[in-house]
């Protein structure tokens, strides 16, 4: 009776216990690696002028605002990294986070950046990425430059 017992208690702690402590699964830490992974290359992107990287991960419905405030799309991207100018040096996302909404999920983060002249600089950003025919994809952003801030 006791053993029952023991056995029925530890059964509800444990459900309670996946309902209070929810886990990711499997697929949510790969889409959630796959974001992260890519969130960096898109960052370095400025540097090495990896047009495929916007093919890849940004929807054909895509709209992001730079950091002026000007709008850009999918085909803006493409052609400015197809152009094979830039000004960076580096640029390398230094904090992270990712949540989860069903089949969307938002990254925010921040990216330290040089320039050529010497310039350096900090974007913090938000990503809205949306699973569709299971493939994650952009489909809009928004990157704010931080002035006046030390790094």
């Amino acid at each position: 009776m006791k053993m029952k017992l023991l056995l029925g208690f530890a059964s509800i702690l444990l459900s309670s216990l996946a309902t209070a402590f929810p886990w990711q699964s499997s697929s949510q830490k790969e889409a959630e690696q796959y974001i992260i992974e890519s969130e960096h290359q898109w960052a370095e992107a400025e540097v090495t002028l990896d047009y495929k990287l916007a093919e890849r991960i940004l929807a054909d419905d895509f709209v992001g605002i730079a950091p002026d405030g000007s709008h850009y799309g999918k085909a803006d991207e493409i052609a400015r990294t197809k152009r094979g100018k830039t000004d960076f040096v580096s640029n390398k996302v230094v904090q992270m986070s990712v949540r989860f909404y069903g089949d969307a999920a938002i990254a925010q983060g921040k990216e330290d950046w040089v320039m050529k002249n010497g310039e350096e600089g900090s974007y913090v950003w938000t990503d809205t990425w949306i699973r569709r025919n299971n493939q994650w994809q952009v489909v809009a952003a928004e990157d704010i430059a931080l002035t006046g801030v030390k790094k």
